[in-house]
């Protein structure tokens, strides 16, 4: 993978900011590759823990399993703020991207389900967990080993 670097050195943020709009967005954009050569962005609901990214999805269909069967190659973007400055002709926003490896899991699927229930839905864990049982064998898992992390921000104006 070519290392980038930001344009706009100013904006950049540290490991440490980059993994607290990791963690803190409500949902992200997982960006593929079809085997027709098309990208494929599509906004999925996930869970960080440890380094890797959750996000399941029904088992074994749609555009989303097409492409990931074809190739692994992911990123996935976060914006955690966005608020247009119309008179300063700018935004404030903070955002991150990481790059890396999406690939089914079975041995964390149901940790992975789990981290996603206590996200979205803490106050409802024991239905939470019903719903798991539920929807289990019906429910795909993958798992994204991030192999670069990038974030940015214009905070002055946030």
């Amino acid at each position: 993978m070519k290392d980038y670097e930001i344009r706009r050195k100013d904006r950049a943020v540290d490991e440490n900011a980059a993994l607290e709009i990791l963690k803190s967005g409500s949902f992200g954009v997982l960006s593929t590759i079809g085997a027709d050569g098309y990208p494929y962005g599509v906004p999925v609901n996930y869970a960080y823990d440890d380094g890797k990214i959750y996000f399941h999805c029904a088992k074994n269909v749609g555009h989303k399993q097409d492409n990931l069967r074809f190739s692994g190659k992911v990123s996935f973007t976060v914006v955690t703020k966005s608020d247009v400055i119309s008179e300063k002709f700018t935004t404030g926003y903070e955002s991150a991207i990481a790059f890396g490896y999406a690939s089914k899991t079975v041995t964390e699927k149901e940790k992975a389900l789990r981290l996603l229930v206590q996200k979205y839905s803490p106050e409802f864990a024991e239905d939470g967990e019903n719903h798991i049982k539920s929807a289990f064998e019906r429910t795909d898992v993958f798992v994204i080993e991030i192999e670069k992390l990038t974030a940015k921000a214009n905070k002055k104006t946030v």
